[in-house]
């Protein structure tokens, strides 16, 4: 059982480790679109048209997420079966963080968060190529995405659930590095990381979709 209990728990820290390598990268294109509408169409149209991307990064990245959240929610239901005694005195925020103990609330707005995302995005893109099959246009991606953020209503949403992807990967981060035994001697080292990418990436994202709001 224990051996099994850490199984889970290295798996779902690797699959994180790898859907934060894709918030990365993701965030690294999306930050372009401030900077260089020409750059962020190229740079769209290559990630959207490249069949390694689509037809193999894509499937793998959509089962990543997937396997991620599935991986969670068992291991946050395993946590609360084995608690079958309470202890009354018992103080939760004595002895962790707010963060460390709401992982699956934060877990879930981020999952709801990721549901509206590929409405927005993926699911147009799908419809565009293999369901209408318009023409490629290499240009229309830097005005789809300024599209997307003329309502103040979703900037807000998008706000919202970066605030809660920030607090999720606050503790998730560093937490998966634990997991798979690399915060050792390097812990300040990756603690500093992990704080900084949890709260600039994000801040970030916030950035991004303001600015297209205001400037759109």
């Amino acid at each position: 059982m224990i051996t099994t209990t850490i199984t889970r728990k290295v798996a779902m820290a690797l699959s994180g480790l790898f859907l934060i390598l894709f918030l990365g990268q993701h965030f690294t294109i999306n930050i372009i679109s401030v900077f260089s509408e020409k750059m962020f169409n190229v740079l769209s149209h290559f990630m959207g048209n490249n069949p390694l991307v689509q037809f193999v990064l894509q499937p793998v990245l959509i089962f990543g997420v997937v396997f991620h959240f599935i991986m969670g929610f068992v291991l946050e239901l395993r946590n609360s079966n084995s608690r079958s005694v309470k202890y009354d005195s018992f103080k939760g925020s004595a002895n962790s963080s707010w963060v460390s103990r709401n992982m699956i609330l934060s877990g879930i707005v981020v999952l709801s968060f990721l549901g509206l995302h590929f409405y927005d995005f993926w699911v147009p893109e799908i419809n565009y190529k293999y369901v209408d099959f318009l023409p490629q246009d290499p240009n229309r991606y830097y005005g789809e995405l300024v599209h997307k953020f003329h309502n103040p209503v979703r900037v807000a949403i998008y706000t919202l659930s970066f605030v809660f992807l920030s607090l999720h990967l606050f503790h998730g981060f560093s937490s998966s590095f634990q997991s798979v035994g690399w915060n050792n001697k390097y812990t300040s080292g990756i603690k500093l990381l992990t704080v900084a990418f949890s709260l600039l990436v994000p801040a970030g994202f916030v950035f991004i979709a303001i600015f297209h709001y205001i400037n759109g």
